[in-house]
């Protein structure tokens, strides 16, 4: 992370996350013209919870779970109830991690915010919430991810009619690496307001929790922004045609990547500063690993497809690191043929709705003047509305987790990590087609209901309307082909990897319960786990769902991406697998397409199409595959990509790594 990245700016001019760093000073942006940056004091020592406070948090805390069983015993409204259980969850965290506080402000918001808990609940007791008034509103939902109750901030606008479809703006805060729930609660709740303040266009504001940083909104980051506006259409009328992304700092990253790899999720999006990706440059870093980099840190390269999707990039003329990311992307449209037109601080692209910005004089902040014509940016398209389809689509991807726009989705790629695209385009009321492709080999088209003939990188098929045309090549050829799952296996949506790929949905850790072949390799896959529940527990603010393998259902294989941990003599479904997986494993050795390896003190780590339940994953013996710092900072880079055989490292949380690599498309090593 860059110092300017790091730097607090007057809340006169920044759009980032100083709501929820109420704890933290700020410091003045440079002078305009100014060669040098402000000196910044340092930082106060962090302050420990004293045992007397986390005794009162322990007290607070078990008051709303006592409150909270009572509840779900009455059968009460499950979200209310949700909205009452997050204090509790809150609390949980506070006692398991209490060097997250930081401040003595952080641990006063905390008693406040507790009480607040024990009052909701009580008032739900007496079947009269209070909470759901006022403007500014804390509501929660139940990840599915891993079942943690998470807060995400409601303001309402003046005069809110709820019988009427409304805007949202959905905001990403920027780098708090500290706010806890407790915080961010009572950040949104008693923070003063966000200054200057955006124009009111009678829009819902959604504040995103993000897991604390959410390693840059990647991962369970990622799937926060998507679970929070899912639990805000069940709460609030939103018209799904005016829905607006927007972000600054971290948030400005995380926006720059979920609104290109999403862009028919959105009506527009609005993103701030950002930052650009220097992990390959890191010394050492492997073929593989830079190729699994084109997920998401390479994310400039994604700028076509904001084709479909208005854009306004904008930064602080003097924020060089931040700025170079919309430097990137604007130079990479105008590789693509959209060259920019207008003065340097104001720029349009030509032919694809893109806005870029700069606020001069200023760091890492927003300029009012700057702020005023992205506020004209949001009304023009929250007015305009999304269109519900457009007939010219142009998207790429690198991956097949971010496959799909409108009606074109990606389902099958010539080779992982290279730029796959499509350019479809229908006319006649959807009767024809003229679609080009790159580095594809299985095309599904939707909305075909009046198709009669699809041009495809020149060739022309003639084909029977409906719901649903789905496109394979062979080669060269291409050919209509039955709907649904392709038989075999391919990587396909979700079932592509790399490993870190399992984290993304809902998964489930399968602790070993049997007698191991290696006590060695056993023990260190128990650290590994244990490690990675820590570290998901602290920085993404959950436990993971956790059970023993003698209770692991069939049923558990449906609903999850299942991670194993141990070897086939200590966890049953590893050894169930064994045989199944493209490993073989043996008490003597492990054989890894060519390679042996001594199975005493070396053992797999992978991700596979589950052989017992083909639609989810399995993986064995690794949690997320990024460093510590990963989780807590901008880019959680996976390490060892779809596979790697792994050293035991004694007394250490995490194994060495022999040798890693990626299955080809078919789910084989590669020759």
């Amino acid at each position: 992370m860059s110092p300017a990245m790091k730097r607090l700016l007057p809340s006169a001019i920044i759009v980032s996350s100083l709501l929820f760093q109420t704890a933290l000073a700020q410091t003045p942006a440079p002078a305009a013209g100014g060669a040098g940056q402000v000196q910044k004091a340092a930082p106060p020592a962090p302050v420990q919870a004293k045992p007397a406070e986390l005794a009162k948090i322990k007290d607070q805390t078990g008051q709303i779970e006592a409150l909270v069983r009572d509840l779900k015993a009455k059968r009460a409204n499950p979200e209310l109830v949700a909205d009452v259980e997050v204090y509790a969850h809150a609390g949980r965290m506070l006692l398991e991690y209490p060097e997250m506080f930081g401040t003595q402000a952080a641990i006063d918001h905390a008693f406040v915010t507790l009480d607040q808990g024990i009052a909701r609940g009580q008032q739900l007791l007496a079947n009269q919430p209070a909470w759901n008034q006022g403007k500014k509103q804390i509501h929660a939902y139940v990840s599915e991810i891993d079942g943690a109750v998470l807060p995400y901030g409601i303001t309402l606008p003046e005069n809110y009619d709820p019988t009427k479809p409304t805007r949202l703006y959905v905001w990403l805060h920027g780098r708090q690496n500290n706010t806890t729930e407790s915080e961010f609660i009572y950040s949104h709740l008693n923070g003063r307001p966000q200054t200057p303040p955006v124009a009111d266009q009678g829009q819902i504001q959604l504040d995103c929790f993000g897991r604390v940083n959410g390693a840059g909104w990647h991962w369970a980051g990622e799937r926060d922004v998507f679970e929070s506006i899912a639990a805000v259409k069940k709460r609030f009328n939103i018209d799904d045609q005016r829905i607006i992304l927007r972000g600054f700092s971290q948030g400005g990253e995380g926006a720059w990547h979920i609104a290109l790899h999403n862009p028919d999720r959105f009506a527009a999006a609005e993103v701030g500063a950002g930052t650009v990706s220097t992990s390959a440059e890191r010394p050492g870093i492997t073929p593989y690993q830079l190729s699994t980099l084109r997920i998401w840190e390479n994310i400039s390269e994604w700028a076509l497809n904001i084709y479909n999707l208005p854009f306004a990039g904008h930064d602080g003329e003097n924020d060089a690191r931040q700025l170079e990311s919309s430097l990137r992307a604007r130079a990479q449209l105008e590789k693509e043929g959209f060259p920019s037109a207008g003065d340097p601080d104001y720029l349009r692209s030509q032919g694809v709705p893109g806005l870029w910005m700069q606020s001069k004089a200023t760091g890492h902040g927003t300029s009012p003047l700057v702020r005023q014509r992205l506020d004209a940016f949001l009304k023009e398209y929250g007015d305009k509305g999304q269109p519900s389809s457009p007939d010219h689509l142009r998207f790429l991807t690198y991956t097949t987790r971010y496959n799909r726009d409108y009606w074109v989705s990606l389902d099958g790629l010539e080779k992982h990590y290279e730029r796959a695209e499509v350019d479809a385009q229908r006319t006649d009321g959807g009767a024809s087609y003229d679609i080009k492709t790159k580095n594809l080999t299985r095309l599904v088209l939707r909305e075909t209901g009046s198709a009669r003939e699809i041009k495809v990188d020149g060739q022309t098929l003639q084909v029977k309307a409906g719901p649903e045309i789905t496109l394979d090549r062979n080669g060269a050829t291409w050919k209509v082909a039955s709907n649904g799952p392709e038989s075999g296996l391919h990587k396909t949506h979700a079932l592509q990897g790399p490993i870190d790929d399992a984290f993304l949905d809902p998964f489930l850790l399968v602790r070993p319960t049997g007698k191991p072949w290696n006590e060695e390799v056993n023990q260190q896959a128990l650290r590994t786990m244990a490690r990675f529940d820590r570290m998901w527990g602290k920085f993404f603010r959950g436990h993971p769902f956790v059970k023993d393998d003698k209770d692991v259902t069939e049923a558990d294989f449906a609903k999850y991406h299942v991670v194993l941990f141990g070897d086939p003599g200590s966890n049953q479904w590893i050894a169930k697998l064994n045989g199944k997986l493209p490993i073989k494993w043996t008490q003597q050795s492990v054989t890894l397409g060519g390679q042996t390896f001594p199975a005493s003190e070396n053992f797999p780590a992978l991700i596979y199409p589950n052989p017992l339940h083909p639609a989810k994953y399995v993986v064995l013996n690794t949690g997320l595959t990024m460093e510590d710092r990963g989780y807590n900072g901008d880019y959680g880079t996976p390490l060892w990509g779809d596979y790697a055989i792994v050293k035991v490292k004694p007394g250490a949380a995490v194994p060495d790594l022999v040798t890693g690599g990626l299955f080809d498309e078919n789910w084989q090593l590669p020759r």
